[in-house]
């Protein structure tokens, strides 16, 4: 009896005694935390830190080789103001852009347009007997489009030699929607050589001769220094914002 009364007891007081958690104090974290997360968090916050460094340092080196490029085209030669004026023509310089135009009137109906591009090619120079290279003449093409009224336009085709002018095509444009196979004539330079030398003295007397391509060369040249550092300008802006 006494050994079941001592049975009944212990029986009692283990079914009764609080439930115990055996813990390591040595890993004890708070619940809504654990090794692994806080060594993830660690993990990317020192990645995220060096891949800032490495985009600051990639952004610095840009800037200053922009920076260094700008300096060194400005202390070769400084970008002169640009011409807008060639004889009777005024010159829409056209920022950005890799063309300009100039026009005028020329008696009581004509309109006269000229748009010319950047360089846009070059030959070996014929006065050079050197292998440089650089040596060469810069092509201009320039087309000059003069307008009477609802009579049309006539087209002419052009290129700007450093010194002269070269004349490839001309022809009636009738409407600024002519069909891309619309007939435009033989090449200039299989013309009648007559016929060549009158339309060389048409454009001469509107202002469009050698001097013409003399001074596009020249306005072209300090364009593409001021198109140039214009472009790396914009580049530098973009890499400096936030």
């Amino acid at each position: 009896m006494a050994r079941l009364l001592r049975c009944l007891r212990r029986s009692v007081i283990l079914s009764s005694s609080p439930s115990i958690s055996y813990r390591n104090p040595r890993i004890c974290v708070q619940s809504n935390q654990n090794p692994s997360f806080l060594i993830s968090r660690k993990f990317l916050s020192s990645g995220s830190y060096v891949s800032e460094m490495r985009k600051s340092a990639f952004q610095g080196n840009i800037l200053r080789l922009i920076r260094s490029e700008i300096q060194s085209e400005l202390d070769h030669s400084p970008i002169l103001k640009l011409e807008d004026r060639f004889g009777p023509f005024t010159v829409d310089e056209r920022p950005g852009e890799q063309w300009i135009s100039l026009r005028r009137n020329f008696g009581d109906k004509e309109d006269i347009k000229i748009e010319a591009t950047m360089f846009d090619g070059s030959v070996p120079s014929s006065k050079s007997t050197s292998s440089d290279p650089q040596d060469v003449q810069l092509h201009i093409t320039f087309i000059v489009n003069i307008s009477k009224g609802d009579g049309g336009t006539l087209e002419i085709m052009c290129s700007a030699w450093p010194d002269t002018i070269q004349i490839s095509k001309f022809f009636v444009r009738k409407s600024s929607k002519n069909s891309p196979n619309s007939y435009t004539g033989p090449e200039f330079q299989e013309m009648e050589d007559e016929l060549q030398d009158s339309v060389y003295r048409f454009l001469e007397e509107r202002g469009i001769s050698d001097d013409l391509a003399e001074f596009l060369h020249q306005y072209m040249k300090n364009k593409d220094k001021a198109e140039y550092i214009r472009w790396m300008e914009a580049v530098k802006s973009y890499v400096e914002q936030k």
